[in-house]
């Protein structure tokens, strides 16, 4: 039995939509973006009304709002940051994520907003945590540096109070902690003001200066080579190592991905940490758990630094795609519990005779054959081909409103 509480499971939203979803499907927290001082420029992110409509739903269900503000502020920055940062106390969120110590002194200048310190900070050891929280951070970050045997020798080393956050799934960067200059020389784009271009993902090959049309695979392969392009971080298989190492909150990472994907990978943590607490002496992670996390679109997986630096293995040289076995094919909006009809916005073409599954809070996989297929006006068809067209499909089982239809690709 673990003797720390159970952590909690902090998911991305980078919409107010995919907020409601990371809650719906069992999200403690969610952290987010304003439309300025975030590190996901690409993300939708939100508007002080939308924070404030977040907020009356996370409050409603017991839940809480972080708000990153941590981007590395030029001085242009620091009038504007100060008005949004009020502005942030007002709408009422739980606390702000930074990483620059002028913003920390912004925040505490300004407002009385708890403060959890980003991983953008580079917090890599128990001394930094400690001169945080002497500063008066509430929670730190720590680095996708940190192994799982620096992790518990930081918690045994700070203060009980004082909090730690660890990602345990998504994108990883090449770079330290994330900062990096290789977007801005390559394409004028500061990933250290949410700006990132990826650069670390193109495909890469070596040129001779005096032979610039040429060029050369740096390994002899046919797809040439991918040299900084990191595998997803996956941690879903090691719930137990991760509740015994004194971390307060598993963070997912993935402010620009779908509302799917917020879906899928937080109901699968979510039941997987439940499981372990149920009964920890016998907890097993259920093979269907597993295979969740191939049913969304991710790169190849890998557990990243936890258990030892990873050299070529942590790496992808072959692609920079995205595996996808899946395609979501409707979003359910409502379900007749009388009819057994569900009302669905659709995503992906799918026909009447396709064998689909469900995903919602409640089911997890679960598959039928598409019998009947309506149109929303009742007119029965044999298909759906028109992207965001609604349609109305018999489901043999009760759906809650934002449950998915995906079906395989074959």
């Amino acid at each position: 039995m673990t003797k720390y509480k159970k952590p909690e499971l902090l998911a991305p939203a980078g919409s107010l939509e995919k907020l409601k979803i990371a809650f719906q499907y069992g999200a403690d927290a969610v952290y987010f973006g304003g439309q300025s001082f975030s590190l996901r420029a690409a993300a939708q992110n939100f508007s002080y009304e939308e924070m404030a409509e977040g907020v009356k739903i996370a409050k409603e269900y017991g839940k809480k709002m972080y708000c990153t503000v941590n981007i590395m502020p030029r001085n242009s920055d620091l009038e504007k940051l100060a008005e949004h940062l009020k502005k942030l106390e007002e709408v009422g969120i739980d606390a702000v994520l930074v990483s620059d110590l002028g913003v920390f002194s912004l925040v505490q200048k300004y407002t009385k907003l708890p403060i959890h310190i980003s991983t953008q900070a580079n917090t890599v050891n128990y001394e930094a945590c400690n001169m945080w929280h002497k500063m008066g951070a509430e929670r730190v970050v720590l680095g996708r540096e940190c192994s799982l045997k620096d992790i518990i020798e930081v918690r045994e080393n700070i203060p009980e109070d004082l909090e730690l956050e660890v990602f345990v799934h998504g994108a990883m960067c090449i770079s330290y902690s994330g900062r990096c200059l290789l977007s801005s020389y390559m394409a004028g784009r500061d990933s250290n003001r949410g700006a990132c271009a990826q650069s670390c993902r193109w495909k890469y090959s070596l040129v001779e200066e005096k032979r610039p049309n040429e060029y050369f695979p740096i390994e002899e392969d046919q797809y040439g080579t991918y040299i900084m392009n990191s595998k997803d971080l996956c941690m879903i298989e090691h719930i137990p190592e991760l509740m015994q190492a004194g971390i307060s909150s598993l963070k997912i990472e993935g402010r620009n991905k779908s509302e799917y994907y917020v879906a899928i990978v937080v109901n699968a943590y979510r039941k997987a940490i439940d499981l372990y607490y149920a009964d920890p002496e016998n907890y097993k992670l259920p093979k269907y758990l597993l295979d969740e996390m191939y049913k969304v679109a991710h790169r190849r997986y890998h557990t990243g630094f936890f258990f030892n630096e990873p050299m070529e293995e942590g790496l992808i040289y072959d692609t920079n795609n995205h595996v996808r076995e899946y395609d979501v094919v409707a979003l359910v909006l409502d379900y007749d519990k009388e009819t057994g009809l569900a009302t669905c916005r659709q995503r992906n073409k799918f026909v009447k005779g396709d064998i689909v599954e469900i995903l919602s809070p409640e089911i997890t996989g679960e598959p039928f054959t598409v019998d009947e297929l309506y149109r929303e006006d009742g007119e029965l068809i044999e298909g759906c081909p028109h992207p965001g067209m609604i349609c109305k499909v018999k489901v043999p089982f009760a759906l809650e409103r934002n449950s998915f239809i995906r079906k395989e690709l074959i």
